[in-house]
Formats: structure tokens, C-alpha cells, sequence
């Protein structure tokens, strides 16, 4: 296990579940570069693993899921030309997250902030617990908010919500947020882990196939409208009724039993 005063990411599996869990407790799981940079690795690891059906992002230590990035750095990695590198490192947590094909929750508890919010929301799906709160605080740090990220939002929230969000950087509760759009669902932080999961265990046990194309479908009509790539996603819903796991699903239905998808 990762100390927990070493600021690391740690990736976990448990059965079909990975656990990618944000480790840096001292300063509520802020992000380093050295993190922000291990990032794509690890998802690429939980991508190419083929018994992980559905991703958790969470935060070590129980009080945050992460205050964002480690303003600690600030001085050296985020001025100047060091700044563009710092963004760039940024840039390719964002994308991996938003690449990757398998389903991704956010286990949120206590502080989700600056980059912490923007890793929330580059996930499929948000469960927060009723202690929660969210804020990008880029305007009271005179930090640029990168138009990719404020796209990302937008995908949650409407527009004179997230001008909010980012004019004020004030803090929004749990509440707010479920309000917002920020998050799918709030639950009693006691019960957060346990919520988390079942929702996790449920989108597991379907076709991964079926789940993969509405992913993609949903992920691409968002990104592209007027002109998405619909011949890549017709194959992926044509792959959907040419697999075993349509048979499966089909046999089990008539049988009247659970089906077990095998993912081909």
C-alpha cells in the first residue's frame, strides 16, 4: 500500500472494479505533476485489462476526493514557460480520462476542487457524499481557466452556472451541485462507498459491448453534433447484435435467469 504522506496515485482492482485512488492526505489529495503525469499510464493499464468492466476515481484518506493541484508547485511549475508544460501535463490527464472506453464514477467525499472538479468531470458518472463541496477557485488564484476544461463543464452544467462557478471560485455545497448538474447523486457519507459500488457492480454485470457503444454515442453526439462519426459508431452497435453476449443476453431472458456477459 502507497504511504499515504507520498503523494501518489494508486491503482486497485477487485474483480471487475478498478480503483484508481488520488494518494496525497496531507494536503487533502492535491495533485502533483508527478501525478498528473501517471495518470494516463495507470488508465491505460485499467484500459488494456479486460476483466475491468467500470472505473472508481476516489481520494485516499477519507476527508477529500482532491483539492485539485498542489499549489505548492505554483511557483516553479506554473509560470512562464514552465506553465505551457504544466497545462500540457493537465491537458493529458483530461483527455486519457475522457479516452478511455470503459465506464468511469467519481466516488467524491469531502473537498473537490480546481483540478480535483475537472478529473469529477471528465467521469461518466458523480457520487458525491452529503459533506461534499465543489469550487474552482481559478479566479482568486488570477490563474487562465482553459477553454478545454470550461468545455467539460458545460457538458454538466448550464452556461450561467458555470459562469458562476468560475466568476465567484466560492465554494458550492453538495446540494448546489446535485442542483447544478455537477453531480448524478448525493448520498449520507456513511453510505458513499457502499452506493458507489452497487452503481459500479450494476453497469458491470451488462453486455460491457452495449455499454461501450452508448458511451461512445453519447461521448461523440456531445463532442461533434453536426458532424460525428457515425460510421464508427454504427459498428460499434452492429458488434452489439454479431456477439455472443446478444445470444447470452437473449437465452437468459427466455430462461429467466441472470445473464453472464463475457464481454465478445
Amino acid at each position: 500500500m502507497a504511504d499515504p504522506d507520498t503523494p501518489a496515485l494508486r491503482l486497485e482492482r477487485d474483480g471487475s472494479l478498478a480503483v484508481l485512488v488520488l494518494v496525497n492526505v496531507a494536503r487533502h489529495n492535491a495533485l502533483t505533476s508527478a501525478m498528473w503525469a501517471a495518470l494516463p499510464r495507470l488508465l491505460a493499464e485499467a484500459e488494456a485489462d479486460p476483466s475491468v468492466r467500470v472505473l472508481i476515481l476516489r481520494g485516499a484518506g477519507g476527508r477529500a476526493f482532491s483539492a485539485g493541484a498542489d499549489i505548492s508547485e505554483f511557483d516553479t511549475a506554473r509560470t512562464g514557460d514552465a506553465a505551457r508544460d504544466y497545462d500540457a501535463l493537465n491537458h493529458a490527464a483530461f483527455e486519457a480520462l475522457l479516452g478511455t472506453s470503459k465506464p468511469t464514477i467519481a466516488m467524491i467525499e469531502g473537498f473537490c476542487l480546481g483540478g480535483g472538479l475537472g478529473i469529477a468531470a471528465c467521469c461518466d458518472l458523480r457520487v458525491a457524499d452529503d459533506a461534499a463541496t465543489f469550487a474552482i477557485p481559478a479566479a482568486r488564484l488570477g490563474l487562465g481557466y482553459h477553454p478545454r476544461w470550461v468545455r467539460t463543464l458545460l457538458t454538466l452544467a448550464p452556461p450561467a452556472r458555470v459562469k458562476e462557478l468560475l466568476f465567484t471560485g466560492r465554494r458550492f455545497q453538495a446540494g448546489e451541485a446535485l442542483a447544478m448538474g455537477l453531480v448524478n447523486r448525493v448520498v449520507p457519507h456513511e453510505d458513499l462507498e457502499t452506493e458507489t459500488r452497487a452503481l459500479a457492480a450494476m453497469i458491470a454485470g451488462n453486455a460491457p459491448l452495449t455499454v461501450r457503444a452508448a458511451k461512445a454515442a453519447i461521448d461523440e453526439l456531445v463532442a461533434r453534433p453536426e458532424h460525428p462519426d457515425s460510421a464508427r459508431l454504427e459498428a460499434l452497435v452492429q458488434a452489439c447484435f454479431a456477439s455472443a453476449d446478444y445470444a447470452e443476453g437473449r437465452k437468459a431472458f427466455a430462461e429467466k435467469r441472470k445473464p453472464k456477459f463475457q464481454g465478445a
